[in-house]
């Protein structure tokens, strides 16, 4: 069995353990150790590549191919670069991560936990995939269980947020398959056989009025997961009526499908298109940077806070990805990682403030530094990390992001970098306000004084994601090299 359909073959396993499951404390058991074999698994990727990449020039390596459907040319087509490791890395921490945050599903544990896996499942794929229409399937599939594990396990107006969420996504995919369709139909030009594999229409020549209708699609498609303005609605009202463990999959893991698809599709296969498009989505980018920062301020919801924080923080790795250079691409990647990161731990503290508390609205709460200490000093450590404090992963990205938007000499890219920077000055203050009125001063209800004590599974849950977190801001160089690497291909196909 090849390397990566074993991310596909041990979460479907570790679902059909979960059917047979009897009781709760079976079903947690079950997925703590499919997801705990799964990190294992990513853990292995990352030293294999690494020793295969020391031997081999190829763009992907692990690559195996077979014949799903011949009359269309669709196959099982799977392989991954550096990028996508790193990415596979992110996903099996948080969905671990999530696992100990859920030890206290009750309601429905087995469907909740298969729920959960069938999401990663879905990721996964996408991450591995060197087929088109492999990718867009394994798209669907990480996108329809979100309807689900909101509408069932998630709070307040869950039924209408599900909904919200499910409609908006499924209405990009619908563009994102135009795109596909496009691209495929294109793929054979220059007298070659139509395609869906992304190596090899690379190579073809797709004709520049066919990237220019295509492209828009393809990156709309994709940038509408990402939380592309103003298409973001739908992503604040899902993570506020999300159940914890959904909340930092969605933020964490799913919304990086978004910036992968317009990087590894959009930008690599139609690069005409992105060089003529790029002005337009860039000030989409900016807005959205800056518009979900100054939303974050006013919010009074932690988990709004950090739902519109997320639409800020990923508008940043769209405009490093337009930005059309090797520094800000690695600065977008690196975003993506570091994202993924901080705001999984921030739902999971969230969630954790809410259990004992029972409230997110930060004017209720006051003096938690005193009782429980342990989550407030975490809470503090990742709202460094996301206003950008040397010595952590957000500091890292953002450097790259900067710089490499700087080296562009138009105007145009000048101002909208000053205007993405401000975004800083921003962060800081809706972290420090949330700091200062959550955590700060004297307990304002009594009832605090009793919280309960933080749980072993929550601890290991929390230091899964803090340890990336400050991994990648102290020693950044041996993530940065691996992407940097892989970003080659895309560098001989853009600049």
């Amino acid at each position: 069995m090849d390397i990566l359909s074993l991310f596909i073959i041990v979460p479907v396993a570790t679902i059909v353990a979960l059917l047979f499951s009897k009781n709760l404390r079976q079903a947690r058991i079950i997925a703590m150790l499919g997801s705990l074999l799964q990190l294992g698994m990513a853990i292995n990727l990352v030293f294999a590549y690494l020793k295969e990449r020391a031997v081999s020039d190829d763009i992907m390596v692990f690559t195996k191919d077979v014949v799903w459907f011949q009359p269309f040319n669709i196959h099982y087509s799977i392989g991954v670069d550096g990028i996508s490791v790193a990415l596979l890395l992110l996903t099996s921490i948080v969905v671990l991560a999530g696992v100990f945050i859920s030890w206290k599903i009750f309601d429905l544990p087995k469907e909740f936990f298969i729920s959960l896996i069938v999401l990663s499942i879905g990721v996964y794929g996408f991450f591995i995939s060197l087929d088109l229409f492999t990718m867009f399937v394994f798209f669907e599939v990480a996108v329809i269980p979100m309807y689900l594990l909101i509408g069932i396990w998630g709070s307040g107006p869950r039924e209408f947020s599900a909904m919200k969420l499910t409609l908006m996504l499924m209405g990009a995919s619908a563009v994102l398959l135009i795109g596909i369709l496009g691209i495929y139909f294109n793929s054979g030009a220059d007298g070659g056989v139509l395609s869906f594999n992304i190596l090899e229409i690379a190579k073809a020549n797709i004709p520049i009025e066919a990237q220019r209708l295509f492209f828009p699609l393809t990156f709309v498609g994709f940038a509408v997961i990402g939380a592309l303005f103003p298409f973001h609605t739908w992503s604040p009202d899902g993570h506020a009526s999300a159940p914890t463990a959904v909340s930092m999959l969605h933020a964490g893991v799913l919304m990086k499908l978004g910036g992968y698809g317009v990087f590894r599709v959009a930008m690599y296969l139609l690069p005409e298109g992105a060089k003529e498009w790029s002005w337009i989505f860039i000030i989409l980018s900016v807005i959205g940077v800056v518009y979900g920062a100054f939303s974050a301020i006013k919010q009074t919801d932690l988990k709004y806070i950090n739902a519109y924080s997320s639409v800020s923080h990923l508008g940043l790795v769209l405009f490093a990805l337009l930005m059309l250079n090797k520094t800000a691409w690695n600065g977008a990647i690196i975003q993506s990682l570091s994202h993924g990161f901080m705001t999984a731990l921030f739902f999971a503290l969230i969630g954790m403030i809410y259990e004992r508390t029972h409230t997110r609205n930060i004017t209720e709460l006051g003096g938690l530094l005193k009782v429980i200490p342990f989550i407030s000093t975490i809470y503090v450590i990742a709202g460094l990390a996301s206003l950008g404090l040397p010595g952590f992963s957000g500091f890292v990205a953002e450097m790259n992001i900067f710089v490499g938007a700087f080296q562009d000499e138009s105007l145009f890219i000048r101002i909208a970098t000053i205007l993405s920077v401000t975004v800083i000055v921003i962060t800081a203050v809706y972290i420090l306000r949330v700091v200062g009125i959550m955590l700060m001063g004297p307990v304002r209800n009594e009832s605090f004084l009793k919280l309960n004590k933080v749980t072993w599974f929550e601890k290991l849950g929390i230091l899964l994601l803090l340890l990336p977190i400050v991994g990648i801001g102290v020693a950044p160089l041996w993530i940065s090299d691996m992407i940097l690497e892989s970003l080659q291909p895309f560098i001989q196909g853009l600049l």
